[in-house]
């Protein structure tokens, strides 16, 4: 099969070239050079129709990674332009080409924060752009599937992800681990759904291999669910060290984040603490995955696996 994966030079579309190219001719389209598969590197806006029928003409089945994600993406309006007008762009092209699969990845961030364990039919509240957009962009493929029988859509919701050489939140938090300088906010009680990349990878290559629905959506979570104070006890374990038992009460930390909010603005700089990672942060934000353990999708690593691996890689090993 030739697969196009859009956004394939990330954290994600690298691991996911990594498995799907032993069986499939993949190519990458981005627009950043993919650093470990350049020879499959294509140069592609998804917004840019030109692009897009270059690496999109000849293939089989197009996944999309490409996205705006980050908090502190400015200006706003870069939320809209790629993760809403590129899904229309895509749509398009795809018609125009002919090409009948399309794998999305969106986001469990359309549902806001949880009152309870979301499953795919839970209420949408998003509370950023981020996630605004993606709920729009579903439903851009969404049209783009039901205006053909022979389209096959399968979008996946994917909570936050994890493993090596990511350089997101759960690294960041991570990384203070390590260093000794974490401070837990709030009383660590919150649980937090996380996914394991080398789950997501095979997840998202068990849909275009094997997955014939017309039509499917899924959350991917990998369980058990973790609070923080479990994760940091598992991640003193790993690493061997004891950290500081000192934690900060919620509304101090958060009045911290409006601090921060208000120097960005001042200086227009980024700062690594803002009132938005601190509500996520002491967040419960947890997701059902009951409808994905229902295939017979069998996810290769488990979450003490998981995440032994992604802390040996990242803090022991080096």
């Amino acid at each position: 099969m030739n697969i196009l994966i859009l956004g394939g030079s990330g954290f994600v579309g690298t691991r996911l070239v990594e498995i799907l190219k032993k069986d499939h001719q993949v190519t990458v389209g981005d627009l950043v050079r993919s650093e470990t598969y350049p020879e499959l590197w294509k140069h592609c806006d998804v917004c840019v129709d030109e692009d897009l029928r270059s690496v999109m003409k000849g293939q089989d089945c197009v996944i999309n990674l490409a996205a705006s994600h980050r908090d502190d993406v400015r200006p706003l309006s870069l939320y809209t332009r790629n993760n809403v007008e590129g899904a229309e762009h895509v749509c398009k092209i795809a018609s125009e080409l002919g090409i009948r699969l399309i794998v999305f990845t969106s986001s469990v961030a359309i549902y806001g924060f949880p009152e309870y364990e979301y499953d795919e039919d839970a209420p949408k509240h998003p509370f950023n752009e981020y996630g605004r957009t993606k709920l729009l962009a579903e439903a851009v493929y969404e049209k783009w599937q039901k205006s053909d029988p022979q389209n096959m859509l399968h979008v996946i919701r994917p909570t936050v992800i994890f493993g090596e050489r990511n350089r997101g939140n759960v690294y960041n938090l991570f990384r203070q681990l390590a260093s000794g300088r974490f401070l837990m906010v709030g009383n660590g009680k919150n649980r937090k759904s996380m996914a394991y990349v080398g789950n997501v990878v095979e997840f998202l290559k068990w849909n275009v291999e094997k997955n014939q629905q017309p039509y499917s959506v899924y959350n991917y979570i990998d369980k058990p669910d973790y609070d923080m104070n479990d994760l940091v006890s598992g991640f003193e374990k790993i690493l061997g060290k004891k950290l500081p038992p000192f934690s900060l009460p919620y509304w101090l930390g958060l009045l911290g984040g409006y601090c921060f909010d208000v120097l960005a603005f001042l200086t227009r700089r980024n700062f690594p603490i803002s009132s938005i990672r601190i509500k996520k942060f002491c967040a419960q934000t947890v997701f059902s995955s009951e409808k994905m353990l229902h295939t017979d999708f069998k996810p290769p690593y488990d979450m003490h696996e998981a995440l032994r691996r992604t802390v040996h890689f990242e803090f022991l090993q080096k």
